[in-house]
């Protein structure tokens, strides 16, 4: 199962309007001269994800000559993805599989939250990031969604790769800035992916029920499954029922 593919269909097919293009290039600068404050403040790697144009915006603070790049912080780096592919392959591969599970699930968590709420929180984590000595060290990853200022959708992604310069109590954690409340990102943050019948019957198709069977299980009408059936694919972004499975088990859901 290609998690990337599940993450792309998440965040690139949003259904973005056609944005006001002077606003929306006035909030993209603004939030470009963040993403290249932390990298400057914090010394960090900071990446501005935007999934309305599939591109990406990379300042590289002084964390990043500890890894092996030659970048200057002063220097934008703009790439075609949302995707920071030089960094990611530094990461190690355990910890990077993690990484794009717990961001499909903390992105699920996101678009629960009321949207004036949603730019409150952000994941943290630690990960295991190759040097420029071919040595892993242990470092903090940060990823803020921010919300479209036009719809619904979610319009930027901010990572930010540094030093752990704190103890996480949890490995994934979410943090709500404005309260300084912590949570770890857990099962509990699943449980409204899916609603209850859809989770029933997704628990049914893994013990190799067919559509018949399951609504006889369930007393309902096989049209209803098969409507239960489309919006599990559609939430987990998959293309069948193994692969909506297996995601659900990685995601904790069942």
């Amino acid at each position: 199962m290609d998690i990337i593919a599940k993450l792309n269909g998440v965040l690139l097919q949003q259904d973005f309007t056609k944005a006001q293009m002077a606003l929306y290039q006035s909030e993209l600068d603004k939030y470009k001269k963040i993403a290249y404050g932390y990298a400057n403040i914090e010394n960090c790697i900071s990446v501005l994800s935007d999934m309305h144009t599939n591109s990406s915006y990379i300042y590289y603070g002084e964390f990043s000559k500890i890894l092996g790049f030659n970048h200057t912080k002063a220097i934008e780096d703009k790439i075609n993805s949302i995707w920071e592919n030089n960094i990611l392959k530094l990461i190690h591969p355990e910890d990077l599989y993690e990484k794009y599970l717990q961001e499909l699930r903390f992105f699920h968590f996101i678009k629960h939250q009321p949207k004036k709420k949603r730019s409150h929180f952000f994941l943290a984590n630690t990960l295991r990031i190759k040097d420029i000595s071919g040595n892993y060290l242990d470092s903090l990853h940060r990823l803020f969604y921010i919300p479209s200022f036009f719809d619904q959708n979610m319009w930027l992604a901010l990572c930010l790769y540094s030093p752990i310069t704190y103890d996480l109590p949890h490995k994934y954690i979410i943090v709500n800035t404005l309260t300084g409340q912590l949570s770890e990102l857990g099962k509990r943050n699943n449980a409204t992916i899916l609603s209850e019948r859809e989770i029933q019957v997704l628990r049914l198709i893994d013990k190799g029920l067919m559509s018949k069977n399951i609504a006889e299980s369930l007393s309902i009408s096989i049209n209803t499954v098969s409507r239960h059936r489309q919006k599990i694919l559609e939430k987990l972004h998959v293309k069948n029922s193994i692969e909506a499975c297996h995601i659900a088990k990685k995601l904790g859901i069942f």
